[in-house]
């Protein structure tokens, strides 16, 4: 297995999407990136953190290459879009990728430079793995736990049936 951390906006919604991709065995939403010891989630909504809200991702690169996670990241936010993701503003939202290696790195990179000979350039920060900080309990399963939810409806949803119609042969059965 292999690990990377994403943020895109609100961890509900990275981790809503990437549980759904075959090869992920597991989706941690947290906190990454900041300048504060066990960071809690008020702090961390504040943004005076420094902190990312983002999902540590444990994959199968045998199942699922880093390209196809990294192509659904991006086409489930948006990456040109500096420290907001629709209505939630702030540096905490910011677009990230926190690799463990040089390959991920480089994959990162590589796409970044591909994206942004196609259109708006991407703003997505590429940094070290860093000490991850695992949200609070009552984040775990959000989406799977609060669908009814008016968030889970109105910001979530989209993105999960953007998921089920650009990627369907990544999603598990």
């Amino acid at each position: 297995t292999d690990t990377i951390t994403l943020g895109a906006g609100c961890f509900w919604c990275v981790e809503a999407v990437f549980v759904e991709l075959k090869g992920v065995h597991s989706v941690t939403s947290g906190y990454m990136g900041g300048h504060v010891k066990n960071p809690g989630y008020r702090e961390v909504c504040t943004g005076n953190t420094g902190h990312a809200e983002v999902a540590r991702i444990i994959y199968d690169p045998a199942v699922l290459e880093l390209g196809e996670l990294l192509e659904v990241f991006w086409q489930t936010h948006d990456p040109t879009t500096l420290n907001r993701q629709g209505a939630d503003v702030g540096t905490q939202y910011r677009s990230i990728i926190m690799y463990t290696n040089d390959e991920q790195r480089k994959v990162a990179e590589d796409l970044i430079n591909a994206l942004n000979q196609e259109g708006p350039k991407v703003v997505t920060e590429l940094k070290t793995f860093d000490k991850f900080f695992p949200a609070e309990g009552y984040h775990k399963d959000y989406y799977q736990n609060n669908q009814e939810a008016p968030y889970c409806k109105i910001v979530i949803n989209p993105k999960l049936e953007k998921l089920k119609h650009r990627f369907q042969q990544l999603i598990k059965i």
